[in-house]
């Protein structure tokens, strides 16, 4: 499998070079290149993510590292200091330029000055911190973004030659405007400057200050002007699905203990309100745990669909420590995925049936399975790795490229290629199955984005060099601290790891498998 997971993303890496670069994305059914649609500016589908930049270039370069391809990875660098440029009249959502752009020039940057080098050679030659230097200048350009609104909360999109377009929304959703202070906090930190780690942190403070009175829960979309709530949905996944999981992740990387405080309550909030089910999810009772949208000040359920987005949450509570239920959301969208061999945008789980049919390459059923793998060595979930890549190879393989599902049922397709599917699906496939990856050995040194860009965690970013007095060296730092109870043999916190030579299932969980896949009407 690793030799088909290697050979997936470079089809599609290959095939971006050969036909699409320097474009935005690649168009895999007619081998184009894709960039903004001029024509048409509200075209927010597409304008949203591309402009100009060679997206997927820069989204890839920390997938070329972990592939160890030291060659491709170098003349990458060199084209991306060649190439890119954000002095472009166009406007881009200041979340999709944070997780992909800054995420990867910044990730990019410290393997390239990572004095051990553990992926191999990666050093260009001649780098002066060019890439340091681009995202510097494309923060830059996104800051326009907080100034002028009333809460501090920034505004969703930017023109990035311009600042925030006239006829800007004042409406933005909760993980487009919290989920920047990973890549902001990082690039405070490179630089010396808490401009953008400072910004960062006071939208998710004001996001924090206006969550319900009544349940603690924020909603998904609200008024950065006035901070009154416009969508008052409250769940896992589009929306507000990054917002969670980079709480506990700043927490991880920076040891602010605020970000862990509001993780550890948020956690709490979730399971109260949106679980459905047992508490225990392995108890063979025929009642299985759903975790659904609810409204964000009753915690009633609120509309009766679960969206792809949500299955990443199990990815997060691997970080947290809470395998088993982890285990158990995984298995649900698994479930799911077998109905389909793909996953459906919604999934009506009253009607059992697919509710928005299109299905963009999305990572991140691959990435929480790639978290269960490396939390339990249960080759369960290398089973369910073989199953991904063979059905994306067999239904999305395109004349050049992987193309997006149209519709899960008849398999039609659609001629795009995100630049996620790259950075993210073929990186953790790949990763899933090369046991003796640096990465995968020392897990406890790395923190994924929620683009899936790595960033190494050290002293080095938790220092606030604005705020060094005392320049004496720092002692006895527990940089995992999260980690309440990690066993020696384990990569992750708190998780019960499950020897090779177990079955593919434990008893207890044999058993909620068997209710999952027996509502939805599939063998076991």
């Amino acid at each position: 499998m690793l030799k088909e997971a290697k050979e997936m993303f470079y089809f599609g890496y290959d095939n971006y070079m050969k036909y699409a670069f320097p474009k935005d994305e690649l168009d895999p059914i007619h081998c184009t290149g894709r960039g903004p649609d001029l024509e048409n500016p509200s075209n927010v589908n597409i304008n949203d993510v591309l402009g100009d930049f060679c997206l997927t270039l820069v989204d890839s370069l920390d997938s070329l590292a972990i592939l160890g391809n030291s060659s491709e990875f170098k003349k990458a660098v060199k084209l991306v200091i060649e190439k890119v440029s954000f002095e472009t009249d166009n406007t881009v959502q200041v979340f999709e330029a944070n997780i992909r752009l800054l995420g990867g020039l910044l990730s990019a940057h410290l393997i390239i000055t990572d004095v051990k080098q553990p992926f191999g050679d990666l050093v260009p030659e001649n780098y002066n911190g060019e890439l340091l230097d681009l995202a510097h200048d494309l923060a830059t350009r996104l800051l326009p973004a907080f100034e002028n609104t009333n809460t501090g909360i920034p505004h969703p999109r930017v023109n990035l030659r311009q600042g925030v377009p006239d006829d800007s929304k004042v409406e933005t959703c909760t993980a487009g405007a919290g989920s920047l202070q990973l890549e902001f906090g990082i690039l405070s930190r490179l630089i010396g400057d808490p401009v953008f780690e400072g910004v960062a942190r006071r939208a998710n403070h004001a996001l924090w200050e206006h969550r319900s009175c009544h349940t603690g829960l924020l909603g998904n979309v609200i008024n950065l002007q006035t901070g009154k709530w416009v969508g008052k949905l409250s769940g896992l996944g589009a929306g507000l699905d990054s917002f969670y999981e980079y709480l506990l992740k700043t927490y991880i990387l920076f040891g602010e203990e605020s970000d862990f405080i509001r993780f550890n309550e948020t956690y709490h909030l979730i399971k109260q309100y949106m679980r459905r089910g047992r508490p225990d999810c392995n108890k063979g009772t025929g009642e299985h745990p759903l975790y659904v949208n609810v409204d964000m000040n009753t915690g009633a359920t609120n509309v009766p669909w679960i969206d792809s987005l949500q299955v990443a949450f199990a990815g997060v509570q691997v970080l947290n420590g809470d395998i088993e239920e982890a285990i158990c959301v995984h298995a649900l969208y698994y479930a799911i995925w077998r109905l389909y061999s793909a996953l459906p945008e919604r999934f009506n789980w009253q009607k059992i049936a697919p509710e928005v049919y299109f299905y963009p390459l999305r990572p991140e059923l691959i990435e929480s399975t790639y978290m269960l793998y490396q939390a339990t060595k249960n080759p369960f979930y290398l089973h369910v790795g073989r199953d991904i890549l063979y059905n994306l190879n067999n239904f999305t393989k395109a004349r050049c490229g992987y193309a997006t599902i149209h519709n899960v049922l008849d398999k039609s397709l659609e001629d795009r290629m995100e630049s996620f599917f790259l950075s993210e699906t073929c990186k953790y496939l790949y990763l899933l199955f090369d046991k003796d990856n640096y990465l995968n050995s020392h897990a406890d040194e790395y923190i994924f984005s929620t683009e899936g860009h790595i960033f190494p965690v050290n002293i080095k970013l938790r220092n606030k060099m604005w705020e060094q007095k005392d320049t004496s060296p720092k002692t006895n730092v527990k940089v995992n601290s999260f980690v309440i109870s990690r066993p020696s043999n384990s990569s992750f916190g708190g998780c019960d790891v499950i020897n090779e030579e177990r079955q593919y299932f434990l008893p207890m969980q044999r058993r909620y498998f068997s209710q999952i896949y027996a509502a939805l009407g599939l063998d076991d």
